[in-house]
Order: C-alpha cells, then sequence, then structure tokens
C-alpha cells in the first residue's frame, strides 16, 4: 500500500499564539524537530525569551477578566465549535500527529477520536456540573447555597507522547469552565502541537483565551510561568521526576495543580485466559504507540503452567509485527518519537541482560528498508526477569516486555502493590468473575483492565492514577474542572 501523503514536508520556523495573533519569536534560541521515521528536519522552533513569556502571561490574565464573563451558553457554543473544528480536520491532524511522533496513522486517528471525546466531556461538564447547588429556607427566611467560579490562568504542559491528546485532557476543560490557558508543549511534538492550535483559532476565541509559546528544555521558563501571581496553577503530564519538582513549587506558592508522572505497569495471564485473545492484548499493551504509552505496560505477569504457551505465541505474533513509517497503513509499530528516546531504551535493555534477564526477542537489530537513519526498534522481549529486578521497576517507555513467572493471582497483586511506587494500571486477562473482582478491588492503581491490553477510560472518568504516578488537586480529564474551578457559597436572608 501507498504511504499516505504528507501534510507538509517541513513547517518552517514554528510561531508563537499570543493575544489571539501568530508571533514571530525574536529569540536566537532554537532547536529542530525531526520527523521520527527519517530523522529528516520538518521545523525549527524557536525558545521563547522572557519578555515573550511575559506577553503570554498578561494576555491570558487579561483575557480572563473578561472571559469568565462571557455567558453560560456562549461559552458553550465555543466548546461545541471546537468539537466541530477537530472533526473537520481529523485527517490532517492525525498525519501531522504521526509525521511528528511516530505512531502508526491507526493511532493517530485514535487520539484525534480521544480528543474529539474530551471536547465532548468538556461540554458535558458545563451542564453537570458547573450549576451548583442551592437549598431554599435553610432556616426561616434563609436560603443558602454553593456556585462554580472559574480560579484564572493555567499553565498546561503537554508531553511528548501524547501531545495532542494531552493538550485535550485540560485545555477544553479550562475553558469551557472559564479559565484561560498558556500550553507550552514538550520539545519533542512542537508541531503536533502547533497543528491544535491553527484549528482552534478557527473557532474564534477571544484574544488570549489560548496562549501557545516554546520553551525547549528550559525548565526555568516553566517556573517562571507557574512563579508569577497572574497565573493559578498548572496541569501536566510527563515524567515523575520532574512532576515531582512542579508539585513542590506549586505547594510553596500556594497554585493549584494536577501533576501526572511515570507508571510501571503489569498485565497478567490468567491460566483461564483465552491466549489468542491474550496475544493480541499483549501485542497492543506492550508496543502499542512503540511502548511510549502511560498506560502501556512492561511486565507481563504469566500465571502457572501456561508460561510457555503464552511465550510462544507472543513471541511470534511480535516477531511477525511490521515496522515502518505511521503513515504506511499497513505498519503496526512506528519509530521512536526522538533519537533520545530510542537510546534511553537502549541503555534499558542494557541494563536488563547485566541484571541477569535473557533477551528472546532484541528489537536493537531491526532495519527498516528506506528508513535507516530513523529511530526505530523493533519488539524486545526479555524471560527470566524477576519482580525485584530494575528492569521490573522501573519503565522503560519503549517496546519492551518483560516476562515474569507468577504462582498465583494473589502473588502478582503483591508485586504489583509492592515492587514499584507507581500506580497508572493492571489489567488482567480471565474468563474468571471472581478472580477480576478481586483484582479490581485489591490492586493498588488507579486504571484497572479486564481483558484488555489498554484500559484507557472514557474522557467523562478521571484518569485514577495513584501513589508516585499522579499528584495534585484533581485528575485529569472530566475531574480537571475540580482545578479550574473553586466553590463560593451564598448564603441569603431576606425575611
Amino acid at each position: 500500500m501507498a504511504i499516505l501523503e504528507e501534510f507538509k514536508a517541513h513547517y518552517g520556523r514554528l510561531k508563537f499564539f499570543i493575544n489571539g495573533k501568530w508571533i514571530e519569536s525574536k529569540s536566537s534560541n532554537i532547536f529542530y524537530n525531526t520527523n521520527p521515521a527519517t530523522a529528516e528536519v520538518i521545523a525549527e522552533v524557536p525558545i521563547a525569551t522572557e519578555d515573550e513569556v511575559d506577553s503570554a502571561i498578561e494576555a491570558a490574565y487579561k483575557a480572563f477578566k473578561t472571559w469568565r464573563n462571557v455567558p453560560f451558553r456562549d461559552r458553550a457554543d465555543y466548546i461545541n465549535r471546537l468539537r466541530a473544528a477537530f472533526d473537520t480536520h481529523h485527517e490532517m491532524l492525525s498525519r501531522i500527529l504521526t509525521q511528528d511522533h511516530g505512531r502508526t496513522i491507526g493511532d493517530s486517528r485514535g487520539t484525534i477520536d480521544r480528543c474529539i471525546e474530551n471536547i465532548e466531556s468538556a461540554s458535558g461538564a458545563m451542564y453537570s456540573f458547573y450549576k451548583g447547588e442551592y437549598v431554599e429556607q435553610l432556616a426561616t427566611g434563609i436560603d443558602c447555597y454553593m456556585m462554580w467560579e472559574p480560579v484564572g490562568v493555567f499553565l498546561i504542559l503537554t508531553p511528548g507522547n501524547i501531545p495532542m491528546h494531552a493538550w485535550s485532557s485540560f485545555v477544553p476543560y479550562a475553558l469551557a469552565c472559564g479559565c484561560t490557558v498558556i500550553v507550552a508543549p514538550s520539545w519533542q511534538c512542537p508541531v503536533a502541537s502547533e497543528a491544535v492550535f491553527k484549528v482552534s483559532e478557527q473557532v474564534g476565541f477571544p484574544p488570549g483565551v489560548l496562549n501557545l509559546i516554546h520553551v525547549g528544555t528550559n525548565f526555568e521558563l516553566n517556573k517562571k510561568i507557574i512563579s508569577d501571581p497572574r497565573v493559578a496553577g498548572v496541569g501536566f503530564i510527563g515524567s515523575t521526576a520532574v512532576g515531582k519538582q512542579l508539585f513542590e513549587l506549586c505547594g510553596i506558592l500556594g497554585k493549584r495543580s494536577s501533576i501526572n508522572g511515570n507508571g510501571k505497569n503489569f498485565i497478567v495471564v490468567a491460566p483461564d485466559a483465552d491466549l489468542n485473545a491474550a496475544t493480541n492484548y499483549l501485542l497492543r499493551g506492550c508496543f502499542g504507540m512503540s511502548g511510549q504509552r502511560c498506560l502501556g505496560s512492561d511486565n507481563v505477569a504469566i500465571i502457572g503452567n501456561i508460561y510457555d504457551e503464552v511465550k510462544e505465541k507472543f513471541l511470534n505474533a511480535a516477531k511477525n509485527m511490521k515496522v515502518g513509517y505511521g503513515l504506511d497503513e499497513t505498519v503496526e509499530m512506528g519509530p521512536m518519537t526522538t533519537k533520545q528516546n530510542k537510546e534511553k531504551v537502549e541503555r534499558f535493555i542494557e541494563k536488563g541482560l547485566k541484571e541477569g534477564a535473557r533477551l528472546i526477542l532484541d528489537g536493537r537489530t531491526l532495519k527498516v528498508p528506506n528508513y535507516e537513519k530513523g529511530y526505530f526498534l523493533g519488539p524486545t522481549i526479555f524471560e527470566d526477569v524477576h519482580p525485584h529486578m530494575e528492569i521490573a521497576k522501573e519503565e522503560s517507555f519503549g517496546p519492551v516486555a518483560n516476562l515474569i513467572r507468577a504462582e498465583s493471582l494473589d502473588q502478582v497483586i503483591e508485586w504489583i502493590n509492592t515492587t514499584t511506587d507507581y500506580g497508572h494500571s493492571a489489567c488482567l486477562i480471565t474468563e474468571s468473575g471472581k478472580n477480576a473482582r478481586k483484582f479490581i478491588r485489591e490492586c493498588n492503581v488507579g486504571n484497572v483492565g479486564i481483558n484488555a491490553g489498554i484500559p484507557q477510560p472514557y474522557a467523562f472518568f478521571p484518569l485514577g492514577s495513584k501513589r508516585q504516578s499522579f499528584f495534585g488537586a484533581a485528575k485529569s480529564r472530566f475531574d480537571s474542572v475540580r482545578l479550574f474551578l473553586d466553590q463560593k457559597t451564598v448564603t441569603v436572608r431576606w425575611v
């Protein structure tokens, strides 16, 4: 099958979107963004100056004063038009995401679907959550009610693995609640982030409601924004290490935060599992998006005497996965997003070998014809992995699976709850309702899947992550309305 056409071969020098206008940055500090399948430069990205950061803060702050007072029905209309814009440009956004991130076009199309679901959920939140509560005649002549008020300006930091989905997990909710935003995306996928803003611009939001700047790897610029008294808080999806720094800063400053970090997730195959279905769940859970998923899994715990059969089926299926440029619709797995990410996963594989794990499928040997310079790693499978090895505790964030022999479901639940500090997700493949219920109740993670490889909740549920995978006042997606809104109670006596 022919490779789908790229939206553009090169996106030039990216601009900032501040106060409703595309601004050519005055910065001479730039970095180059590449297509991970080809390693070719597709954009030049300036890193914002301090004056440009201040302009974005001021624009968002001034806009908040008027945006918060836009009538409810009018603000809802903006959100509904945003949904329509994403739907209209669905394929364009999908192809740009594949070109910039590296995932398959199927995964990219699914991502835009998830973005649309978040926008719909934000619209629904306005009608269900925003209306508050009222009690008449609480006492003689006294009425009391509770109302929700928008909080202010928020910094939204999106990661390189899900630049569009993370945007939609915060921004539509902030806008629906009457807040304004400054988005500073990861350096890994700046073109995808710009594409989202170009689509959003068509909705006609008032100047300053939506602002985009690029900060590269300059954490000090993020710190400057959060520290500014005009900024109320931050929504972040990224690493636990950076998230802790943000959370600590917000605590010192008294700012609101929703901080989503790393995970170390398990897929558990029970003896009664449908092994053909289990193989498909494992492929998706371990190798989907080249392993660069918050809810993807490294650890595959196999219970009982089915180990050899599960290993054989999984190994054969992984060997036959088609790896290549994601704009080829027959490709099942794309490259790593950056060269640095690829090298980090290669170091992870070396660590596993030093710890005594045995490679039964080595993705480092993969060569993709016509894409020799791309950041490709093939599916990689370790066995002889023990849950106390470092590779079983820390996230590879690449297409790596650790096969772990287990004696019982109780043993695996103990591993999930104690061998790692993270609490993103865990999946169980089983035909037993009793075991499924036990797993759901006893696993100390925020997102549980039964007969699934990726326990992705729908947008009107929060991403429920726990422990070192989350810090803050409210989870992302629907729950983020508690980040962007604050309560006010009013007691009225007229008699």
